[in-house]
């Protein structure tokens, strides 16, 4: 299917209009046909949600070093048109496709057995949060901690270390930036943490929250993931 991104401008006009077609939109915002099509992460590693190839079940470098989270389920391939959809949520301000990616995403994920007692989502430094105006990872967690009917705590986790973009670093470049950068500010003794987040690349950033969560006594953590790049 060739996909059409529709802009916010477009929205605003046609709220019954499918974000990524134009045609009569769903429940979520995108019109059945296109979620039919989206690309749903299927065959994963059990641990880090790295694309694999079945029927492989632990990718080689959880094999090699387990991180300290437990486990990452993500909803969707970092691929197109979800990769544009989040783009536009992210760096431009889309609510519209961020708050469809969320609620299909909230459908995705949705814990079947015993999920975390609340969810926390990967914080961003102030002065990110100023120049953006808000942070993408909280938006998700409120729309997941709605739908799951768990509590969402926006500032159990700090950023208080201003690190370099990640994008462009490896993961030990990463893992390096993001040293002693997070704080937690509640208590999470005992409590199984579910960190949420929008896309999981290396997961230096994960794994840094994640030691820093059970350093302070949370005896497990878990991730949900709107995308997974390869």
């Amino acid at each position: 299917m060739v996909y059409r991104i529709i802009s916010p401008l477009f929205i605003t006009r046609n709220l019954a209009q499918c974000l990524l077609c134009g045609d009569r939109a769903g429940d979520y915002g995108i019109c059945p046909a296109c979620i039919e099509d989206l690309p749903f992460l299927e065959n994963a590693c059990e641990t880090c949600a790295l694309p694999l190839l079945p029927p492989s079940q632990l990718c080689p470098a959880c094999l090699r070093q387990p991180p300290h989270y437990s486990r990452v389920r993500a909803a969707w391939h970092y691929a197109y048109p979800i990769n544009q959809l989040i783009q536009r949520f992210k760096y431009h301000g889309d609510m519209a496709a961020g708050h469809s990616l969320a609620q299909l995403a909230a459908q995705a994920l949705k814990p079947a057995n015993q999920g975390p007692d609340l969810l926390v989502p990967i914080p961003l430094h102030w002065r990110r949060y100023w120049q953006r105006g808000y942070n993408q990872a909280q938006l998700v967690a409120a729309e997941l901690g709605k739908q799951w009917q768990l509590p969402v705590r926006p500032r159990l986790l700090r950023k208080f270390g201003a690190t370099q973009t990640q994008s462009q670093l490896r993961r030990n470049q990463r893992l390096r930036n993001l040293l002693h950068s997070f704080s937690v500010d509640e208590n999470v003794e005992r409590l199984h943490i579910g960190l949420v987040d929008d896309v999981l690349t290396t997961g230096a950033t994960l794994e840094a929250a994640a030691l820093k969560l059970l350093e302070a006594g949370a005896t497990k953590v878990s991730a949900f993931i709107l995308a997974r790049t390869p």
